[in-house]
């Protein structure tokens, strides 16, 4: 069973300093499910991307079977990084 959940966050106001950016969170509960499940977070978060042109997208492994993808600044427009959290 796959869980996947998209996270939206409200629009930033001038006054926030960091723009805040959509993730979606996964948790698997197979290995088979974890490459097309992935494949399909990284397609939804990519046409966000595009839109503003402004940040890649990072693919980060929380625990076995548990994931986050999500735009990110620090990762150019255009590029995936992948990431194993500590």
């Amino acid at each position: 069973m796959t869980t996947a959940t998209l996270e939206r966050l409200p629009a930033v106001s001038p006054a926030d300093e960091a723009a805040e950016f959509p993730s979606i969170d996964l948790e698997f509960s197979s290995a088979e499910e974890v490459h097309e499940g992935l494949d399909n977070a990284v397609a939804t978060l990519i046409e966000t991307a595009a839109k503003d042109a402004a940040c890649g997208i990072l693919v980060t492994r929380l625990h076995p079977g548990r994931y986050t993808v999500a735009l990110d600044e620090s990762v150019p427009f255009g590029e995936t990084y992948e990431n194993i959290a500590a």
